[in-house]
């Protein structure tokens, strides 16, 4: 529900309730009293239309109606045709200033709505100064004034804002909106309305042009309900989305999830309580690691009608949702919103806010406190006086796609664009890293684990499986940092390696394959992740979580034993080197029985420079050199 519609329910049965309980109209026809009458009854039965036409009938008796105007007006802020609803109340006002101070309230809020910020102003002043308004009143025509205040600045300060239409393979005649795409961008799924009914499209980017959009899939569309406001996971294997009252909801709506398999996707189950209630759950946004999804409900417990939360997927499934909070949900709606993957940008659509009227867009970064911070409005042209919702931004945070139907080149009613975000507007600079992975002998593609870890908090950012058709993932990364890779499969070497994004342009992707090596006795893997300093044998912090890894590895693995190894170049002393080699096994070796690993399964040894990967003639070739790896000894 806009504000605007909001604000004319609130006032609308002043002509049609308190006048006729006084019994004194501002006239004495009688046809134009027929027609009034006509009109409060068609108003009843929702018949808007029919309530205009007798209105118009009886303004058209005597224009001197007053009432009848200001029921007129009411009529077209229904329609949404602020213009003339306007146009209604101006007439009352002319006729007689002080007839109804609602009217005041009334026109500013149309007027708002058609971008006469400076007139609207004008008559909230008006309004504000009559005594009789309840503490309510007084605090939505405030809050109007707010917005009066803040679109004028923004008119006079617009930023950059060029959208572009996405053509004819993605719009058509219907409308299409709430787009999402892959973090590769790949793949752009949305919703497309026709007759009525909202279902799932998709369209693949090829030679760096999207592709004639189709029908996502019988297994999520249905013909008997609305599918709809999703939010797609970086690797485009799942698919959250709102389905309402479907037989197997808790409430109106719902939020569903489907997963990806091969060229289809699974029949979508309801996430169910606590996430879903009996109330009204929609529009989720997951977040990149795929263990928060934030949505929008009106469940107990919120700031007003429409509220922002979020839930974190525990080891028994999701957990109570939480509320953002007043730095993020107002007395009024928040709607739409979209968790970039930097994982710390929020962007969303809000009624409650300063804006240019209606729904605007705005953008809240995470502060260091772990708070969501005061959000800022997106700005003109990008916010107008009508309604901006569904915006989602592309994982390089370059530029947004939105969906619109008041542009100038559209092709059917709601369209779908994209432009390019103002600086100030963007995300943190994040990449993704794209990978697949096969068995080293038979090159079949491989459903494996994979572990990313942020070295430097020593944290899992990213945790799951590899498609198991295709042996392909993709995981979204903060760029400027640097991370480990861990990839594993029961009866399979584990892969180690880690990466640096440190200087990594971030709209280029790092690109992996792996191919993972059934275990053999003789088989080694490089622990690409354990650290010592220099010179030294104790273990670093960030060594911790490829530790655990290994630890995992023998658990599953029960029979397997391995020979922990340690190696150096060629620098310095022979024996100093030997010695530093032998004592870094060791560390891991005693690091690993201290924590549970039965030390049977283990062994160590230092080989110093004696087995080096390649000769030692450059500072590169001898980091290669200085390593630890483990072997396998018995299977």
């Amino acid at each position: 529900m806009t504000r605007a519609f909001f604000t004319v329910i609130l006032f609308i049965a002043f002509p049609l309730v308190i006048l006729a309980q006084q019994r004194a109209y501002t006239t004495k026809n009688e046809t134009a009293i027929k027609y009034y009458a006509l009109a409060g009854s068609s108003y009843d039965y929702h018949k808007f239309d029919e309530a205009i036409t007798n209105l118009q009938q009886s303004i058209q008796a005597d224009d001197n109606f007053i009432e009848a105007h200001i029921f007129l007006g009411d009529m077209y802020g229904l329609k949404k045709q602020y213009k003339e609803a306007t146009e209604q109340y101006q007439k009352a006002l002319t006729l007689n200033p002080e007839f109804s101070q609602a009217v005041y309230f009334k026109i500013s809020d149309a007027e708002i709505s058609t971008g006469h910020y400076k007139d609207a102003q004008f008559h909230l002043v008006k309004y504000l100064t009559y005594q009789y308004i309840t503490d309510k009143d007084r605090f939505r025509a405030k809050k109007l004034m707010g917005d009066c205040d803040f679109a004028i600045q923004a008119l006079q300060h617009p930023v950059p804002f060029t959208p572009v239409n996405l053509g004819p393979e993605i719009n058509t005649a219907d409308d299409e909106y709430l787009p999402t795409a892959t973090a590769d961008e790949s793949t752009l799924i949305f919703t497309r309305k026709i007759n009525n009914n909202e279902d799932f499209y998709k369209s693949n980017k090829l030679n760096n042009k999207w592709q004639t959009a189709t029908y996502l899939s019988k297994n999520i569309n249905t013909p008997n309900y609305n599918e709809g406001a999703q939010s797609l996971s970086q690797d485009g294997k799942y698919l959250f989305f709102t389905g309402c009252n479907r037989p197997d909801g808790l409430g109106k709506c719902d939020i569903y999830v489907s997963q990806k398999k091969g060229d289809d996707w699974s029949t979508p189950f309801d996430l169910s309580r606590p996430l879903n209630s009996p109330g009204w759950e929609s529009q989720p946004s997951i977040s990149a690691d795929g263990r928060t999804l934030y949505f929008v409900s009106n469940r107990k417990g919120g700031y007003g009608g429409y509220d922002i939360w979020k839930s974190t997927l525990t080891a028994k499934g999701w957990g109570e949702p939480e509320n953002l909070g007043p730095n993020i949900n107002t007395v009024f709606d928040e709607q739409s919103p979209f968790i970039h993957p930097d994982d710390s940008t929020l962007y969303f659509c809000s009624n409650g806010w300063p804006g240019m009227g209606n729904k605007d867009l705005y953008i809240s970064r995470l502060g260091q406190d772990g708070k969501w911070q005061k959000p800022q409005n997106l700005g003109y042209p990008i916010n107008s006086s009508g309604d901006e919702n569904g915006l989602t931004i592309s994982t390089n945070g370059s530029y947004a796609y939105f969906a619109s139907n008041n542009l100038n080149n559209g092709i059917g009613g709601y369209d779908i664009y994209m432009f390019e975000l103002p600086a100030a507007l963007k995300p943190k600079l994040v990449t993704y890293v794209k990978g697949k992975i096969t068995d080293a002998l038979n090159k079949k593609p491989i459903e494996g684990i994979v572990e990313i870890i942020d070295l430097e908090k020593n944290e899992i950012v990213y945790h799951d499986v590899s498609s198991a058709t295709d042996g392909d993932f993709l995981a979204t990364l903060t760029s400027g940092k640097n991370y480990g890779l861990n990839i594993s499969k029961q009866g399979y070497l584990f892969y180690s390696e880690n990466f640096s994004l440190e200087g990594h342009a971030p709209t280029q992707p790092f690109i992996v394959n792996v191919a993972l090596s059934p275990i053999e006795i003789g088989k080694k893997v490089i622990l690409k992740n354990i650290f010592f300093n220099s010179n030294q044998y104790e273990l670093k912090a960030q060594s911790k979580a490829e530790l655990q890894i290994i630890a995992e590895f023998l658990n599953a693995n029960p029979t397997v034993k391995i020979e922990i190894s340690g190696h150096t170049d060629d620098t310095g002393n022979d024996q100093l080197n030997q010695t530093l080699s032998e004592n870094r096994a060791k560390s891991v070796y005693q690091y690993l029985v201290t924590n549970g690993t039965n030390p049977a399964k283990l062994v160590f040894k230092g080989y110093g420079k004696t087995q080096p990967l390649a000769p030692n003639t450059s500072e590169e070739n001898k980091a290669k050199n200085r390593r630890t790896e483990f072997k396998i000894i018995a299977k």
